[in-house]
């Protein structure tokens, strides 16, 4: 096993993971420039190096390409390392499919397991809610998979603190993952505190702004037409020049602290709760590193309110996602 990385519990579930996981979407889907096998491989292995024991992927991630690759590169370490993924996103047959259907959930399930090579999945997050099934049937589905020891903890991604609550009353929820950062910050209006109040740990992905707060985008930056950012109005040419100005506030505290402004914006998230996991992703071991170098960053309490007060000041341009995507959230 790797290098010692600070380990943090999710919630009251006793689940305990490094605290940042290893986000492996992008390393084959949504972006520009994804790996190859062997180079996506040595990636996750080195993840493993340098400490990281949580894994993030899903069903719906190639479909189902990014659950194998984990499978195939975590075989070495299995049982030493968290890895979670989700179902909800496509059918059994990799077509887009938001659907919850409990025979669905069993059979994708079925399929998850044989592709990451493992007898039991850490944690199923629910993908996004399904207004078609009801969420007591979701959780009373996997409540089933983890009395057949298919499954050992329930997550949902993207849900409102009613539907966790919900959830929560039929199969104890150990994780909900969401979009959380400096610059997106609406989780703390009601699902934070329910996940305080209930013991669920808070998963954030796209902690780095989908690559906006490491810096190393701006209003010139070219995405490749497959790139999902080119459909987000947060990332057109005119909100990108706007938003420059989050990138120059943790720039700013980073310079004090010695830190780039990608760990002060992981910093600041690790910050908030002692529960709280974030999952950036990357396909460049340089910057794995430097995201795995935020766990080391001392935030004083005069830097935590430097980026509460400015950060709240700004307004930052754009919606995260159009207006149909951002209907699938928070429900």
């Amino acid at each position: 096993m790797g290098l010692a990385l600070e380990k943090r519990v999710l919630g009251a579930s006793g689940l305990e993971v490094s605290a940042l996981g290893l986000g492996c979407m992008g390393i084959s889907y949504h972006r520009s420039t994804t790996m190859d096998h062997d180079a996506a491989i040595a990636l996750v292995r080195q993840a493993v190096d340098l400490g990281v024991t949580f894994f993030d992927t899903a069903q719906a991630y190639g479909p189902f390409t990014n659950e194998q690759l984990l499978g195939d590169a975590l075989a070495p370490v299995r049982g030493q390392v968290v890895v979670a993924t989700k179902f909800g996103g496509v059918d059994a047959g990799g077509r887009p499919l938001r659907s919850s259907r409990p025979e669905l959930i069993r059979q994708t399930t079925d399929a998850s397991l044989a592709r990451l090579g493992v007898e039991t999945i850490d944690l199923l997050y629910q993908h996004r809610v399904d207004p078609e099934v009801p969420i007591e049937d979701v959780a009373g589905t996997v409540k089933e998979l983890i009395e057949q020891g298919k499954v050992r903890y329930f997550g949902l991604s993207e849900a409102s603190a009613h539907t966790v609550r919900r959830a929560h009353a039929v199969q104890p929820v150990t994780a909900v993952q969401s979009e959380y950062s400096l610059w997106w910050r609406r989780p703390e209006e009601e699902v934070l505190p329910v996940c305080e109040e209930l013991g669920i740990g808070f998963v954030p992905y796209s902690p780095l702004g989908r690559g906006f707060l490491t810096g190393a985008i701006d209003e010139r930056t070219h995405f490749d037409s497959t790139d999902n950012r080119t459909t987000l109005p947060r990332f057109t040419v005119e909100a990108r020049k706007a938003n420059r100005a989050i990138v120059d506030l943790l720039r700013s505290v980073g310079e004090r602290e010695g830190a780039t402004p990608a760990q002060v914006a992981l910093a600041w998230l690790l910050a908030q709760r002692s529960w709280i996991v974030p999952i950036p992703g990357t396909t460049k071991l340089h910057r794995l590193q430097e995201n795995l170098g935020a766990a080391a960053v001392p935030l004083t309490a005069g830097d935590l309110a430097e980026l509460e007060r400015s950060a709240s000041a700004l307004n930052i341009v754009g919606d995260r996602y159009p207006g149909e995507v951002e209907e699938m959230t928070n429900r």
